[in-house]
């Protein structure tokens, strides 16, 4: 922080010897070790605040140039230590630029009376023509989201959450608009009403409008050519690029945007890649992807989701190579709620459909596919369970997750097995195995609602069912043990049915419990209800046990988890993984025999399923 000081006579007489002017050098303050020898052909408007100026600045790899003001006109402005600023055509008008600076061939920054900073827009996704759902903030995440579009109709609820943002927009919003340590702008038209954060660099953007950039040392911003941006928050990480049309939106740490892409109301997080289409009251969820030039995603709720091109929701099935295209993932709804995509896998080349629109109590299959031959649309339960793309995608989603550790404020659970889509799979087997039983064995098939399922596909999808609750309660018991919290669980937080809140995965006793307190008002800040998601995925494991061990009892008929019942759930683990294994592995070569992937491709794969039983044990 610098302490300011008047101009000498001296300072003076140099500055307006290199053609500066000043409307009042009185207004003019600068640091104690201010040198005026940089400053050329500068004017200056009301109140000044200068810092030193003494470093080269590196303005392009080996160039550097000595900080200073060059060809500019500023009003209202302070400038940090050691910045570059130069040829700027029109002006700088109420800013606060930091240390470090370099700001080139720019037109206008400014800020004007009303400015927002992108903070406070209450927009509306899932429904484009509907009341406002979602507050931009700073702060916000996708389980915060997701809570205020799930809980839009609690009126009470609503008002105290838009209190809560209130209160810490106030408390975070600047006077004027400010640029950070490190910034880097250049070629860029304008920028009006904006926050930039440290270490962003904007180079050839078209226009900024009441934006905040979040950007950081460790998670820094990128903004190039082209980009139009009003009215919208970008987090740390991202990169924006190429004529990119951006209003209303929330972008989330480590998102790319780019190609052309059009967005509108919308909202995008942790990992989202988006280019060439449209969104519009879109909510994309963690690793929800888009990248063909016919894709529009229109009020829709995404997470792990890569859309296809226009209606064609898979645009091809390579499984085993990198260029892996997932369908209608995790967490998947339209606006109105009435067709429901529920828990498929953590993307993977699957579809599964819950609550569908002619038939709202049809209940879930997951990991099924539907397919359509004439009029007759058949139904392939439980089928992605055993593929190549549902193994591919469960170990490569950790290992995308670019965010900077201390930029991770969207809380994302990748267990593909877990109470959440395990009680989904308790329930299609159970459908499954109650239309055996109405229709008998000796059918060709099986009607379920308007869908035909095979018998071979019935029974199939029995086996795949089963083959996962053994592998999820096996590794379940193995993390117990291992965890040192085998034994009847110490709490009953967990029983009952569990949630995804958009990458928080959660009883629903407990987003009850978070709907009660924020209403009695013992949870009273936003950073209060940050915290309880926190605090709930803290406790995941402890609360997943509680759910499991009681359906452990209840698959076994058990009356307590003895020596005995263990070795044997541990044995069904075993063979169930292997059986697992076997079928991807008959999936993969099936895949391979079409000719679509290469030998050392498929025989990598084949390694990688020989190192399965590594992880037996």
């Amino acid at each position: 922080m610098n302490n300011y000081r008047s101009l000498t006579q001296e300072e003076i007489q140099i500055l307006e010897n290199n053609n500066c002017w000043a409307e009042s050098w009185d207004n003019v303050s600068v640091a104690e070790n201010f040198k005026p020898y940089s400053f050329h052909r500068v004017m200056f408007y009301g109140t000044i605040r200068l810092g030193e100026f003494e470093k080269q600045v590196e303005v392009s790899t080996g160039f550097f140039k000595h900080a200073g003001i060059n060809n500019a006109t500023l009003r209202n402005v302070t400038v940090g230590n050691d910045c570059l600023i130069e040829n700027v055509g029109n002006f700088i008008n109420n800013y606060t630029i930091g240390n470090d600076c370099y700001i080139s061939n720019i037109c206008t920054m400014e800020t004007t009376e009303g400015a927002t900073y992108g903070e406070g827009h209450l927009v509306s996704v899932l429904n484009e023509m509907g009341d406002g759902n979602v507050i931009l903030f700073n702060e916000l995440n996708s389980q915060l989201a997701a809570f205020m579009v799930k809980h839009f109709n609690d009126r009470q609820l609503k008002d105290a959450i838009h209190r809560m943002i209130s209160e810490e927009i106030k408390l975070s919003n600047p006077d004027r608009g400010t640029i950070g340590n490190n910034v880097k702008i250049v070629n860029t038209k304008e920028i009006t009403n904006t926050v930039i954060k440290d270490d962003c660099e904007i180079s050839g953007a078209a226009r900024l409008s009441d934006c905040t950039i979040m950007s950081s040392n460790d998670a820094s911003v990128y903004i190039g050519t082209g980009v139009i941006c009003e009215n919208s928050i970008i987090s740390n990480g991202c990169s924006i690029t190429n004529s990119v049309k951006m209003q209303d939106c929330f972008v989330g740490e480590a998102c790319q945007i780019t190609n052309g892409f059009t967005a509108e109301a919308s909202l995008f997080f942790a990992n989202s890649f988006m280019a060439n289409g449209e969104a519009c009251a879109a909510f994309c969820g963690p690793f929800s992807a888009s990248h063909h030039k016919s894709s529009l995603l229109i009020g829709g709720e995404f997470s792990f989701y890569n859309a296809g091109s226009n209606t064609n929701f898979s645009n091809h099935a390579y499984k085993m190579g990198p260029m892996h295209y997932g369908t209608l993932e995790r967490g998947t709804k339209t606006a109105s709620g009435s067709y429901v995509l529920m828990p498929a896998t953590i993307g993977a080349f699957s579809v599964c459909f819950g609550k569908l629109m002619h038939h709202p109590d049809t209940r879930c299959l997951p990991f099924s596919y539907l397919m359509a031959y004439g009029d007759t649309m058949y139904l392939v339960p439980g089928r992605n369970i055993t593929t190549v793309g549902l193994y591919r995608d469960i170990k490569k989603w950790p290992k995308r997750d670019k965010r900077a550790a201390s930029c991770r404020k969207s809380i994302i659970n990748f267990d593909w097995l877990s109470p959440f889509t395990v009680g989904e799979i308790v329930e299609g087997k159970q459908i499954l195995e109650n239309l055996r039983a109405a229709s008998g064995d000796n059918v060709s098939s099986y009607n379920y609602h308007e869908y035909v399922i095979n018998a071979s596909s019935l029974r199939k999808g029995i086996k795949y069912y089963d083959i996962a609750l053994r592998i999820y309660m096996g590794a379940v018991l193995k993390r117990a043990v291992k965890g040192g919290w085998l034994g009847k669980p110490q709490t009953e937080i967990g029983l009952g049915k569990w949630n995804d809140l958009s990458g928080l995965l959660l009883p629903e006793s407990e987003e009850l419990r978070i709907i009660e307190d924020i209403k009695s008002g013992t949870l009273e800040t936003i950073q209060d209800v940050s915290n309880r998601f926190r605090e709930i995925n803290d406790h995941f494991r402890e609360y997943q046990w509680t759910w499991s061990y009681n359906m452990i009892l209840d698959y076994y008929g058990l009356e307590e988890l003895d020596e005995e019942a263990m070795r044997q759930i541990h044995k069904d683990y075993i063979t169930a993984r292997r059986a697992w294994i076997a079928e991807i592995r008959k999936d993969a070569e099936k895949e391979f025999a079409m000719g679509d992937v290469e030998q050392d491709v498929f025989d990598d794969f084949i390694s990688k399923l020989d190192h399965e039983i590594d992880y037996e044990e």
